[in-house]
């Protein structure tokens, strides 16, 4: 099919559109959870017809988890600048703490969805399991490479480690939010590590 500029026009169209969806989506998932939005809302903020939301996105379903991977891709691109490992690893998630506490959005829509999906007849269940997992697992290789460099204090372990640390980002994600974004995440997770080894940190 030959493409004119009018075609490529409305794909570039069609594509704003679909990331104004997703920004809604994203807004109105973190104020009312998975449940409690509504698709003809959603819709209604990003100023087209509830069948003209599911031109872009066939399901609730489907658009909760264009959202998610919406939001790891943003994360992903960021944590892939720079090849990190071992402790260099560590300080880019204290890095991302820092960045998620001027994404209170972001945030939001984590904490609640999350929440959430530990039913496991929830949409996005299977996505938290495997992020937990693959979190969990991506950190413990940082630990293990900071003790390999030495830089790790004896007697840590790196699995039991990993699973404080992303339990900790959580929790911290929580109390940021209640406490109307005044914790010092980044702080907190600073401090936490720099406990566990034997470097400047």
């Amino acid at each position: 099919m030959r493409v004119t500029p009018g075609t490529r026009r409305g794909y570039a169209k069609g594509r704003a559109k679909r990331i104004e969806i997703l920004d809604q989506a994203m807004a109105l998932f973190g104020e009312a959870g998975y449940r409690g939005a509504s698709l003809r809302v959603i819709a209604t903020r990003c100023g087209i017809s509830h069948p003209g939301l599911l031109h872009h996105f066939p399901t609730k379903e489907a658009l909760l988890l264009a959202v998610l991977q919406r939001r790891d891709d943003v994360d992903d691109e960021w944590l892939a600048l720079g090849v990190t490992r071992g402790v260099d690893h560590l300080r880019r998630l204290v890095d991302l703490a820092e960045l998620n506490a001027k994404r209170r959005g972001i945030v939001e829509l984590f904490s609640v969805v999350a929440a959430e999906a530990t039913s496991p007849d929830h949409p996005a269940h299977a996505y938290f399991e495997t992020r937990y997992r693959t979190s969990v697992a991506n950190t413990e290789r940082a630990y293990l490479q900071a003790r390999d460099d030495g830089s790790l204090r004896t007697g840590t372990d790196p699995a039991t480690a990993a699973q404080q640390l992303i339990a900790l980002m959580d929790g911290l994600q929580i109390q940021w939010l209640i406490s109307d974004c005044t914790t010092d995440m980044a702080g907190v997770l600073r401090a936490h590590i720099r406990a566990q080894l034997t470097v400047e940190f």
